[in-house]
């Protein structure tokens, strides 16, 4: 299914201020991009999840999400499609922060992040804490575009951003890793942009892929 693109303008190499992952290129615009049509949800009907391994479920409405302690972020970003976008700014709910709201179980080590419409994406659990990644409901001083994944976005920045799911309606906590949306369609389990790790055969060799690299 191919992507749509839209907003897409000239791009140019970084002036030094910030460090490109390999392949990549800065551009100032902030391109969509998605495999299919854009959801649009009632915020009256919008539900944030937790669930899988954990003790207890939990789930808060749109009030409650947004009652939840808001921070700010400003993480580069970086799309597999090679482009990056520095200093971006948002405003959203720290995963450590949902997190203190469950009791994960001892065995729960990955994560399945779900959307309004289906899509998925697969994810460690290390690379959701400590910091490292958060809900986003406002972009750039505003509500966040359907377009761009509104009204709510998971954002992963250290990964590329397809691991980002747009439209986010929770995550599932499992013991074992499984291919999300693009990782069933030959993309990265991990997605490490320092790493080129955009498609299947750019994940670090493991004992169950290893014959599979010579």
């Amino acid at each position: 299914m191919p992507f749509v693109n839209k907003g897409f303008h000239a791009k140019r190499p970084t002036d030094g201020g910030h460090k490109l992952p390999p392949g990549q290129y800065e551009t100032q615009d902030f391109p969509v991009l998605t495999a299919g049509p854009t959801p649009r949800i009632p915020l009256v009907n919008w539900e944030f999840r937790l669930e899988g391994l954990v003790e207890s479920p939990a789930k808060w409405s749109w009030n409650e999400f947004n009652a939840l302690p808001m921070q700010s972020f400003n993480p580069d970003i970086h799309c597999v499609t090679k482009w990056s976008k520095f200093d971006t700014k948002w405003r959203g709910v720290s995963l450590d922060t949902l997190l203190e709201h469950v009791q994960l179980k001892p065995e729960a080590q990955f994560v399945m992040a779900f959307s309004y419409g289906g899509y998925t994406t697969n994810l460690p659990l290390a690379d959701l804490r400590d910091g490292k990644a958060f809900i986003g409901l406002e972009y750039d001083g505003k509500p966040l575009t359907a377009e761009h994944g509104g009204p709510a976005r998971l954002v992963v920045p250290h990964l590329y951003f397809w691991k980002s799911a747009k439209w986010v309606q929770g995550l599932r906590f499992m013991a074992e890793d499984e291919p999300g949306f693009w990782e069933d369609n030959g993309y990265s389990m991990h997605g490490d942009p320092w790493k080129e790790e955009r498609y299947r055969a750019d994940d670090e060799p493991t004992p169950d892929n290893a014959r599979f690299r010579l």
